[in-house]
């Protein structure tokens, strides 16, 4: 595999005193949206586009703006960077407060100091609280009045899942495994075990693992993102990487269920078709309008591209030797998210109690651009389906994380529905999970 220039990594650091970076968008954020998303030739530059919304936190009483017919309100503050989030049966909210681990190997040199340095300026350099934390709102009315930390200790938790009465967490080097029922307020870490090991190491580049189970919960699904942008760092660093694994419940034991995913993230069940879901962020460095991230439903035994080529078959002659074997089976994903909006969060809408153009689609939440000039992201979606496929183009649900300055209030993670219909986000800038609703609604009662 090729390496990227030592010049890069020099020249990374005088873009962080440039924040329009190098390359301007000859496209809106729209045309790289949708089932066929515009994909214009590759912008090769010697100077990587850098453009962070510096993090800021909300203002007292900021909030993110709503789309017409919905509110928004504070669900929970206070919590030390919201990443992850899962509604338990009973109504209580599960929150993976969470940052990077330590990654030793990721930081060295000019290059790996750099990019801490543009993470740090994102809100991504805080230390990890490596907690669980528990909402509940136990009289009803829209905001959480118990936050007590689950557990904590655990190596950056991400993902969770609940199924035949234990807890699932993804940890960012292993697949943690909990007796559990709703209701409880502590878990005890030692009464926890290692179902299987996650791909990790010492530069364990894209480290977020989420988790869904199946529906009889006999197999658990774990997303595992790449070691690398485009496996600068060699193919041997991949391994279990860029895919989705299966994960037996009962033994532990691991397969790749579907590869060439660079980062995925969210992971959900569309009911009509059974089919998995997945949000994945794409590469970087082909130009603000490349490449998209996007949503798909993912096939067993699936090669969705990465590193070879993206969007399908399109080759990113960058990553050699070529492999045009696998390019050929390269599956294109079913709608494009728009670039760098580092879409994570994914919720499929079933429950939710908002306004009939929210019915029946999937819910993103788009963490922001650091890369691209204008932004984009930083907002959460929603795109509407139809015979379990996308029908349409996506819906704007909330905006505003970005103020007049460019400063970044709040950057939206995990999405999720709860018992009452509502819609939940994770703000892991804001320190705050935001409540959505139908606007004039009265609160559900428990």
């Amino acid at each position: 595999m090729n390496r990227l220039p030592s010049v890069l990594s020099a020249v990374l650091l005088l873009a962080l005193a440039a924040p329009a970076g190098a390359d301007t968008a000859r496209l809106p954020v729209s045309a790289g949206m949708g089932p066929d998303p515009q994909l214009p030739a590759p912008v090769r530059s010697l100077i990587p586009t850098v453009n962070i919304a510096p993090a800021r936190g909300w203002p007292a009483n900021g909030k993110p703006q709503a789309a017409t017919g919905l509110a928004v309100t504070r669900f929970a503050d206070g919590l030390d960077h919201p990443r992850w989030l899962l509604v338990l049966p009973n109504g209580d909210v599960l929150v993976a407060e969470t940052n990077a681990p330590a990654k030793p190997e990721d930081g060295k040199g000019l290059r790996g100091w750099a990019m801490k340095q543009v993470m740090k300026r994102a809100g991504a350099g805080v230390q990890s609280p490596n907690r669980i934390v528990l909402l509940r709102d136990g009289d009803g009315d829209g905001r959480a009045e118990v936050k007590q930390t689950l557990i904590e200790g655990i190596n950056s938790p991400f993902g969770m899942a609940l199924a035949g009465g234990k807890l699932y967490v993804a940890a960012s080097d292993a697949l943690l495994v909990f007796p559990f029922q709703p209701g409880q307020t502590s878990l005890d870490p030692a009464s926890g075990r290692t179902l299987a090991d996650l791909p990790a190491g010492p530069i364990n580049h894209h480290w977020t693992k989420n988790v869904i189970a199946s529906r009889d919960g006999s197999k658990l699904y774990v997303t595992s993102g790449s070691n690398s942008n485009v496996a600068e760092n060699g193919m041997e660093a991949e391994r279990e990487r860029a895919a989705i694994l299966e994960i037996d419940a009962a033994t532990g034991a691991t397969r790749v269920f579907a590869s060439g995913l660079r980062n995925p993230n969210g992971l959900a069940w569309q009911p009509d078709t059974g089919a998995l879901w997945t949000a994945v962020n794409e590469r970087d460095e082909l130009g603000s309008d490349l490449v998209p991230d996007y949503m798909t439903s993912v096939q067993d035994g699936g090669f969705y591209g990465w590193p070879y080529s993206y969007y399908g078959q399109h080759v990113d002659d960058r990553v050699q030797p070529p492999r045009p074997d696998l390019v050929a089976k390269a599956i294109k994903p079913d709608y494009a998210l728009g670039p760098h909006t580092a879409s994570l969060g994914l919720a499929w809408s079933g429950g939710n109690r908002l306004p009939p153009a929210f019915a029946q689609g999937m819910f993103v939440g788009q963490h922001g651009s650091w890369n691209r000039q204008p932004r984009s992201g930083y907002k959460v979606i929603f795109v509407p389906f139809k015979d379990g496929q996308p029908a349409g183009a996506a819906l704007d649900v909330l905006t505003g994380f970005v103020d007049e300055d460019g400063d970044a209030q709040g950057r939206p993670v995990g999405v999720a529905i709860a018992r009452d219909g509502a819609l939940l986000v994770a703000d892991d800038v804001g320190n705050v999970v935001w409540r959505v609703s139908a606007e004039g609604a009265s609160q559900a009662r428990r």
